[in-house]
């Protein structure tokens, strides 16, 4: 087995796999997903437009009718869109067509572990930039990297994950002025912000747009994603996807959520920003905790009680949130999912009584 195990890349040997621990809990708040649910109405049109399918036969080589819809729904050219099993898969064959040894990937750290998994395991060379101490983007050191390493792909999650800082629209103009090579901003968490930097695309065909239907969409279990760019660059980038990459079920759900989208998913994006900022503002309350400002559907909480210990109390009362203690700059913060009204006030009452104890102990 050590003589297989070696034919395996070094880079690749020496990464810790992206993955998380299988941890239960009766309210989960740990991986960003909406507490609402897909709503009724498009569960109910999904499963009578299934019923008209042959599951028997493949899908369209691509998802054609919905890349049709995505056209109309983002006022962009279809030709320069593509649909992906969730957001992570176009990623991943963005980074496997324009990445190999001796290219270049900046990032901006902390943020999705999965930017520079994929680029390492590609042989690119990733330059990573820090947020800045308040924890945004510190758009003068990216510009100052961009003049003098011509990064070949600059990736950025804007709202970032998992910080919930933005890259604003001047920002990004700033960015495009001076890089020579692809700036991809994941917009997976878009809706919430109530921004996209979409409006620059018409003008920078260096510039991709990714996002995704598993957050504000309420379907991360169908695994629905999209990406826009220059149709000349979507031509390219499709050619590092597999044929038939999208399963009918899926396309038929992300279709009808596209449909019903103002009437039925907009007004549980909004629900959803008035309890973060009231949920914000409830953790700023506890002493010993310091909310992140946030405009994704997640907080970011520094903790002066060590993160894993807050993890573990929590997961002990049936609160399940996420860890981030092992994140660049992360050591003493942990990252809560914006939930339900209740879900939400469980959690400020379990921290509540945690972060009293601590005050009581020390």
């Amino acid at each position: 087995m050590a003589d297989l195990i070696r034919t395996i890349k070094q880079t690749v040997r020496d990464l810790r796999p992206y993955s998380l621990a299988a941890n239960h809990a009766v309210v989960k708040l740990n991986q960003n997903e909406n507490p609402w649910g897909v709503p009724e109405a498009i569960r109910t049109e999904t499963f009578r437009r299934l019923e008209k399918c042959s599951w028997s036969r493949y899908p369209g080589f691509l998802p054609t009718q919905l890349h049709r819809r995505l056209a109309a729904f983002t006022g962009w050219d279809p030709e320069g869109i593509t649909a992906g099993n969730g957001s992570n898969e176009l990623i991943q064959a963005l980074m496997m067509v324009a990445i190999e040894r001796g290219k270049r990937v900046l990032i901006s750290e902390p943020t999705f572990a999965l930017y520079r998994q994929i680029a390492t395991i590609l042989g690119g060379e990733v330059i990573s930039v820090p947020l800045t101490d308040q924890l945004t983007y510190n758009v003068n050191l990216l510009r100052t990297q961009m003049e003098s390493s011509s990064p070949d792909l600059t990736i950025l999650c804007s709202p970032n994950n998992p910080t919930g800082c933005l890259v604003t629209e001047s920002e990004l103009a700033s960015l495009l002025e001076v890089s020579r090579g692809l700036i991809v901003i994941d917009e997976a968490y878009h809706e919430f912000s109530e921004q996209s930097l979409k409006s620059l695309l018409s003008r920078n065909p260096n510039l991709v747009i990714l996002r995704t239907f598993s957050k504000a969409m309420a379907m991360a279990g169908l695994r629905v994603g999209y990406l826009l760019a220059a149709p000349e660059l979507v031509s390219e980038i499709r050619k590092g996807l597999l044929p038939y990459n999208l399963n009918v079920i899926s396309q038929t759900a992300a279709e009808v959520a596209l449909d019903l989208y103002d009437e039925q998913v907009k007004p549980l994006v909004k629900r959803l920003i008035e309890e973060r900022e009231r949920l914000y503002d409830q953790l700023r309350s506890i002493p010993g905790l310091k909310p992140v400002p946030s405009r994704a559907n997640f907080i970011l909480v520094s903790s002066t009680i060590p993160p894993r210990r807050v993890f573990t109390e929590l997961l002990d009362r049936g609160i399940l949130i996420r860890d981030v203690s092992s994140y660049p700059m992360l050591s003493n913060h942990f990252r809560v999912s914006v939930g339900r009204p209740e879900e939400n006030d469980a959690l400020l009452f379990a921290l509540n009584e945690i972060c009293k104890r601590e005050a009581v102990n020390q």
